[in-house]
């Protein structure tokens, strides 16, 4: 049985005057990975950052309808968006470490929300590090900065710094356009083994990537959202044609 970890219902945003997305509705599953997808400037990235309220920091930006996630309507104005964003983590298109330590990174969000005791810092650093898949590669050089890593190892850093925080959402923004095709594979086989724990929303321009890696596929065009549905479907059987078109190339 499926269980719904994020309701969107009737969701508008307008930057200014411009409508960029028009009555979303979609439920996000639990425990899998949801794959948004469709051309460029279609409303994609601007949907994920609505499930953290991430568009709250652009000034013009002005959103109406409803966003639950686990019952609590993250739009509601009694809602504590740091605690909110503790929850529903992002992790950026490019990989974003902090010049500090790789240990100060993943232990700079459990400092903030309190965690002072040495021994069990270095306890969330071990387990945030593993569960990223980045330990063995760091784990003797700790105190050596993060700018030191390679591309993709910095962004299983960010993913690690994320998950240090214990949160329960991951949204991810193109996580590997800018990776080798090693790194990337790394990124889609972490996020596999994630989603065990975690719900996962993920934007991409790789089609392949989101068949190989998502459980859900959306796909949005000009800020609707066209379709969404078991990604097998999506790209085997799609409802609609211009889905069909999209996914085989015919356009975007």
């Amino acid at each position: 049985m499926s269980e719904h970890k994020i309701k969107v219902d009737k969701l508008n945003l307008y930057y200014g005057d411009h409508q960029a997305l028009h009555d979303i509705q979609l439920n996000i599953e639990k425990n899998g990975i949801c794959a948004l997808i469709g051309p460029s400037g279609c409303g994609k990235s601007t949907f994920l950052r609505t499930l953290n309220r991430m568009n709250d920091l652009i000034e013009s930006v002005r959103i109406d309808g409803k966003i639950v996630v686990d019952g609590l309507n993250i739009y509601d104005p009694e809602t504590d968006v740091a605690s909110l964003r503790k929850r529903v983590g992002m992790v950026f298109q490019r990989p974003n470490p902090f010049p500090m330590s790789i240990f100060d990174n993943i232990a700079y969000g459990p400092r903030i929300h309190g965690v002072k005791n040495r021994a069990m810092l270095n306890e969330i650093v071990e387990r945030s590090l593993v569960q990223a898949a980045l330990w063995e590669e760091v784990k003797d050089r700790l105190n050596k900065s993060a700018l030191g890593l390679s591309g993709g190892q910095q962004q299983r850093l960010c993913i690690a710094r994320l998950l240090a925080v214990e949160p329960d959402v991951l949204l991810m923004d193109e996580p590997t356009s800018a990776l080798d095709p090693i790194s990337t594979l790394k990124v889609e086989e972490l996020s596999q083994e994630l989603k065990e724990r975690y719900t996962i929303v993920i934007v991409t321009h790789n089609m392949q990537q989101a068949a190989r890696i998502s459980d859900y596929t959306s796909f949005f065009l000009n800020g609707l959202l066209v379709e969404s549905n078991k990604t097998d479907k999506i790209f085997t059987n799609p409802s609609d044609q211009r889905t069909e078109d999209y996914i085989t190339g015919r356009f975007g």
